[in-house]
């Protein structure tokens, strides 16, 4: 479970916000498990929803691996991305941001 947990933790940058939990892997766990959440209230219409993640789905498997190298063997990521804005970015600008938010939340993960 990643929301209501306190050992949640959470990044931003707008128009991102990151939610992590890291925690013990268990037998046939995916090393990190990903999704990505674009509210109705930000966007009304499907296919904007739809663009938006698949833009965040796309600039993610760019930079997932950095997640992985800096994972603990024994242990689990469970990632949430939520799109904060109401209005659309381009690719370019989508792909830095999550870019960064992998960054810093590696740099976290080889902290701990």
């Amino acid at each position: 479970m990643l929301f209501g947990l306190s050992a949640s933790h959470s990044l931003a940058a707008f128009p991102l916000r990151v939610v992590y939990n890291l925690r013990e892997r268990q037998e046939g766990d995916e090393p990190v498990q990903m999704l990505v959440s674009v509210p109705k209230k930000r966007f009304h219409h499907a296919v904007d929803r739809n663009r938006v993640k698949r833009q965040v789905r796309e600039a993610y498997r760019h930079h997932k691996q950095q997640l992985y190298d800096a994972l603990p063997d024994d242990k689990a990521l469970l990632v949430a991305f939520v799109w904060l804005s109401d209005r659309h970015l381009p690719t370019s600008e989508v792909a830095g941001r999550v870019e960064t938010l992998v960054r810093r939340l590696s740099e976290r993960l080889g902290n701990s």
